[in-house]
């Protein structure tokens, strides 16, 4: 790969779109190993403290790193510099996959956890954390009326006006782009994922709502890309002539992918709240008998009288 911003020069195949792609700064390798680096810490300082923490969520934390990498530091990131569709890939990976694989490795949770308490009257990493979580800022960037919007901003006021190709044209615009993708993402699935703490925890059935609220816009921008009749962002409206490739058709190809892309996100948000749903009903259910071991079911023997009230008849019955 060479030329400008190590764009490259030959048509893709599966090895070069899987192979190492330079980059002018090392940026999401560097990001991608401390955040990998960061967690693994966390979870050792809560192994030698005896606390246990879910293989489960270091491994989808993994996951989430992992997949961010993939379409940052391969051939991916580099030819999504030369094709729509490419470009597609990577923005659907870090806007609606990575997000939700990384939520579910509850880095917050995590945190909380393993970073330790400052002394009294002091204040640490522990405490501006917690002090973050219950501030007007994230109450303000957590809420459906911010995220939404924002979710939806992303696609149709990023490609359908001039600040895409303005993104584009240089590379701290494209980091910029990439940063934004993975942000909307995480800010949109968060208080749906329930996961993490946040500033409000909306009942499972209104973050089903939330989420499905979302999802047609994005099929709907999809369609858009697939029906348009010509390129709607000029930075890929002339691909390399050697790879005899037809901007509108790499476009239709980046539009279905972005169409099809949300199925498989969405079944993982659904499943992780169907989850957290049981569980929560476990839970409940729990803490009901265990209070009714303790005041000998009380409540039921409310209710027993209750209806025994009834059937003798209320006073002044016949």
């Amino acid at each position: 790969m060479s030329g400008p911003m190590w764009m490259p020069t030959a048509p893709p195949t599966p090895a070069r779109l899987l192979a190492w792609h330079p980059q002018p700064l090392p940026v999401e390798p560097a990001v991608c190993a401390l955040a990998l680096l960061l967690y693994a810490v966390a979870v050792v300082r809560l192994h030698r403290r005896g606390d246990p923490w879910p293989a489960g969520r270091t491994l989808a934390w993994t996951a989430g790193v992992l997949s961010v990498a993939a379409v940052t530091c391969t051939g991916i990131g580099g030819y999504a510099m030369a094709l729509f569709s490419v470009h597609m890939v990577q923005h659907m990976v870090l806007s609606m996959l990575s997000p939700i694989l990384l939520l579910l490795g509850a880095p917050t949770t995590l945190a909380l956890r393993a970073l330790p308490a400052a002394a009294r009257g002091r204040t640490g990493p522990r405490e501006l954390l917690v002090r973050l979580l219950h501030s007007r800022f994230t109450r303000i960037v957590s809420s459906p009326l911010f995220t939404l919007p924002l979710f939806v901003a992303s696609l149709y006021g990023l490609y359908f006006t001039p600040l895409f190709d303005r993104a584009m044209g240089s590379w701290p615009g494209h980091e910029w782009m990439l940063a934004h993708f993975l942000a909307t993402g995480l800010l949109f699935f968060w208080p749906i994922m329930g996961i993490d703490p946040a500033p409000r925890r909306p009942a499972h059935l209104m973050r089903m709502l939330e989420l499905f609220i979302g999802m047609p816009f994005h099929a709907f921008f999809g369609i858009a890309l697939m029906m348009a009749s010509s390129p709607l962002v000029g930075f890929f409206a002339h691909p390399p002539a050697g790879w005899h490739i037809s901007a509108l058709g790499d476009q239709g190809t980046g539009g279905g992918i972005a169409w099809a892309f949300s199925e498989v996100p969405t079944l993982l948000v659904l499943l992780a709240l169907l989850v957290q749903w049981a569980r929560s009903d476990s839970r409940a259910a729990a803490r009901g008998d265990r209070q009714a071991e303790r005041d000998d079911d009380a409540e039921l023997a409310a209710y027993n009288a209750y209806l025994a009230r009834l059937a003798g008849g209320t006073p002044g019955s016949p």
